[in-house]
């Protein structure tokens, strides 16, 4: 992962794609790489990148949001500020997609420079996710995205959890499922997300472990 300038993290509501955009961010600028995430979530008011501005800050990422983060209003807005990723000098530019095929939508404004350019796309699954349970929904649900954003995934991530309750075994069960959806993509398994505190309990039987930290907190009960 990260073999490009342009990254773009999509999945399903609850994937845990933000989380996973702002690691890779916060990773990337640990190695010293100069890094802007932008903020592409233009219609779930919950888990927005936007959020963790300070913590970005404090790390030197640039972060670029759309004109309505930090509201309710469900108003797709991209800022002249958007395109200029396009001209940027940072290394990496990490775009954290809105959920399903809405938030695919406003990357689709992008997609002609992406295709110039060159570009990854993160397909983030989590098979606790409703709707997303089974490998042929969340195919199905790639398929939508690719469709709003006339852009290829170009490879999966395992990130099936369940928030707090999350074990070792919860991670273990889902493998299966998310080599199927890989296979069914026809692309390939690229990671398998695991909280850090549950590293040790998976080494020696997952490959391609990607350690992360929960830095996106459930607004509704926190």
């Amino acid at each position: 992962m990260l073999n490009h300038k342009y990254t773009m993290i999509c999945g399903h509501y609850g994937s845990g794609k933000t989380n996973l955009a702002m690691n890779l961010a916060l990773k990337a600028a640990q190695n010293g790489e100069s890094v802007t995430l932008m903020d592409l979530d233009i219609v779930n008011p919950y888990f927005r990148s936007s959020d963790y501005k300070e913590l970005l800050d404090s790390k030197g990422i640039k972060l670029i949001a759309p004109a309505f983060a930090h509201s309710n209003l469900d108003l797709p807005s991209l800022t002249a500020e958007m395109y200029s990723i396009f001209a940027s000098q940072h290394e990496r530019i990490i775009l954290d997609v809105g959920g399903d095929d809405q938030g695919a939508t406003a990357l689709g404004r992008f997609s002609k420079q992406l295709d110039e350019t060159g570009y990854e796309m993160l397909y983030v699954i989590n098979k606790y996710r409703p709707l997303s349970k089974l490998s042929a929904e969340a195919t199905e649900l790639l398929t939508e995205i690719e469709q709003a954003s006339r852009l290829k995934a170009t490879g999966v991530v395992n990130n099936s959890h369940l928030m707090g309750e999350t074990t070792a075994q919860t991670i273990l069960n889902s493998i299966d499922y998310a080599q199927n959806t890989a296979d069914e993509a026809g692309l390939p398994l690229l990671a398998t997300v695991a909280e850090r505190r549950l590293i040790p309990e998976l080494e020696g039987k997952l490959t391609k472990l990607l350690p992360v930290d929960i830095l996106v907190t459930n607004p509704i009960t926190s």
